[in-house]
C-alpha cells in the first residue's frame, strides 16, 4: 500500500481517537460488486477480523442486500484498483462504519459490530 494511503488512514484513527486495527494486503474484504462499479455512496463497516479477514465489508449505494452472493471476498491489495475511496478507513477497529461519496462523509461507532467476551 503507498505511504501516503498509510498515512491518511493514521490521520483517521488519530482523527476519531482509536488505535489503527491492522487491515494487512494479504488478508480479505468482502466487497459487493456495485461498490467495485462506483455505486455511490460508498459503505463500511467492520466486524472483529478473523483469521485471514479483515472483517472489513463495504458496499454501493443505499440498498444492503441479505443475500449470500452479494459481498464478494478480494484481498486489500486489490482495492486500490477497485474501491481506492475506501482505503482510507480501513485502520479503523472493529465496530467502526463510514458512509462515503468523496465529498461528504461520515463516521462512526456501531457497538451492534463489536464481538463482546465476557
Amino acid at each position: 500500500m503507498r505511504q501516503s494511503v498509510r498515512q491518511t488512514q493514521i490521520q483517521v484513527c488519530a482523527r476519531f481517537r482509536v488505535d489503527p486495527c491492522e487491515a494487512f494486503s494479504g488478508e480479505k474484504v468482502g466487497i459487493s460488486e456495485n461498490a467495485t462499479a462506483g455505486l455511490m455512496p460508498l459503505n463500511g463497516l467492520r466486524h472483529p477480523p478473523t483469521s485471514g479477514v479483515t472483517g472489513w465489508y463495504l458496499w454501493g449505494g443505499t440498498e444492503f442486500s441479505e443475500a449470500n452472493d452479494f459481498f464478494k471476498p478480494v484481498h486489500l491489495a486489490h482495492l486500490e484498483n477497485s474501491c481506492e475511496l475506501g482505503l482510507k478507513f480501513l485502520l479503523l477497529p472493529p465496530g467502526w462504519r463510514f458512509l462515503t461519496d468523496g465529498t461528504y462523509e461520515d463516521v462512526w461507532l456501531d457497538p451492534a459490530f463489536i464481538e463482546v467476551n465476557d
